[in-house]
């Protein structure tokens, strides 16, 4: 039997709970069980979305991230703890750079995992850059987001590996020649997620037959679906958050247009399916996290994270949870707690890291190379492709 691993109403409770406690912490929140401040810890800033519109993401990351430092600092075996610092940005890019400013020049953090989207990471990247801090991104899969600079690292998985992965391999076993895309042109990231999609369907020779905006924060969709509808397409793309992914979904259910869905990272989250009910059945994501993987590492996390939480882990948790264990192991291979360069210099070196989502290492740009997992919705659940 296919074990549940999607347990929506504990995970929303769960997000909701957190969101309230947190909501009046800002920016700088020290965790009261944090490592002892001297020479056997290294200060690590934790920049994310957990109270705003981008909470079910920030939130899902605050979680994984707390169980790494939890075991990180309870382990036995470990020669530095961590001394974690976390800043709530809300979703607003003046927050991520106030939060930047904070952690780099108050703080002084050695490194800093975050900020958690695109638009968040062009606006305060810039800052670490320059400051020789390094910057390392969950949730940042826009383009240019390591040409920022040298100090820029992410696990974030591209949309130029991510969308490419979905088109392909989906049109692998499904053999699809029509296709309609709709994407958000005013968020930086799906505006890059479109231009992924469009290479992708010239490189396999895929019709293109409807190619439709929408904005974020939109609640209205009738007319993209209904020129949509008109294309006739065997398949939909959507380059969106799950907020108006979800209710895309249900108005294209609702007009009988009951084609695969195809979607990037936006939709990696437990509201998507929550918020869209049924007619989430049949959207597929290319994903790092499978629930189903049968390592230790990913069986083991999968385990703590719902003892701890009381629900299932989404690809963001286990994104955010593997980072801090590669900027932890990280900080014990340099021998430093303070110098950033050479921290920096030994996470560029970290090669065939194995964590939750599988084994990684970073490319020259110090993007993640690993090969993604295609996940789609049945019966309310994410489950591997078959």
């Amino acid at each position: 039997m296919q074990k549940k691993w999607m347990k929506t109403l504990a995970a929303a409770g769960a997000a909701l709970m957190l969101a309230g406690a947190f909501a009046g912490c800002g920016g700088g929140e020290k965790k009261a069980d944090a490592a002892p401040a001297d020479g056997s810890s290294a200060k690590i800033g934790f920049i994310t979305a957990y109270t705003g519109p981008g909470a079910a993401y920030g939130v899902a990351m605050k979680e994984g991230v707390d169980l790494a430092v939890e075991e990180i600092n309870s382990n036995p075996n470990t020669k530095v703890k961590i001394d974690l610092y976390t800043y709530d940005t809300k979703l607003v890019k003046n927050e991520a750079i106030n939060a930047m400013k904070k952690a780099i020049e108050q703080d002084k953090v050695l490194a800093i995992e975050g900020p958690m989207t695109t638009g968040e990471m062009m606006a305060a990247g810039p800052i670490a850059q320059q400051s020789g801090v390094v910057a390392f991104g969950t949730g940042t899969t826009g383009p240019g987001i390591t040409d920022i600079g040298d100090y820029i690292f992410r696990n974030a998985i591209p949309g130029a590996m991510n969308i490419p992965q979905i088109v392909e391999k989906t049109h692998d076993k499904l053999g699809y020649k029509k296709i309609a895309i709709m994407y958000s042109n005013n968020n930086d990231q799906m505006v890059g997620e479109h231009q992924y999609y469009l290479d992708a369907c010239q490189k396999l020779g895929l019709d293109v037959v409807a190619d439709v905006t929408f904005a974020d924060k939109d609640t209205d969709f009738s007319a993209q679906l209904t020129q949509i509808q008109a294309a006739n397409p065997d398949v939909i793309a959507i380059a969106g958050l799950y907020q108006e992914g979800s209710l895309i979904v249900k108005k294209a259910r609702e007009m009988g247009l009951n084609q695969p869905i195809l979607a990037g990272n936006g939709f990696n989250s437990p509201e998507y399916i929550k918020q869209a009910g049924e007619a989430a059945d049949g959207t597929l994501v290319a994903t790092p996290w499978n629930p189903e993987r049968q390592t230790e590492k990913a069986q083991n996390f999968r385990k703590a994270f719902v003892a701890k939480y009381g629900h299932e882990p989404d690809q963001f948790a286990a994104q955010a949870y593997d980072a801090m264990y590669t900027i932890h192991a990280a900080v014990e291979q340099s021998g430093t707690t303070t110098d950033r360069k050479k921290f920096r210099d030994t996470l560029a070196k970290m090669k065939d890291f194995e964590g939750a989502t599988g084994t990684f290492s970073f490319d020259e740009h110090r993007d993640p190379m690993m090969d993604l997992a295609v996940l789609e919705v049945k019966g309310g659940e994410w489950v591997p492709f078959a």
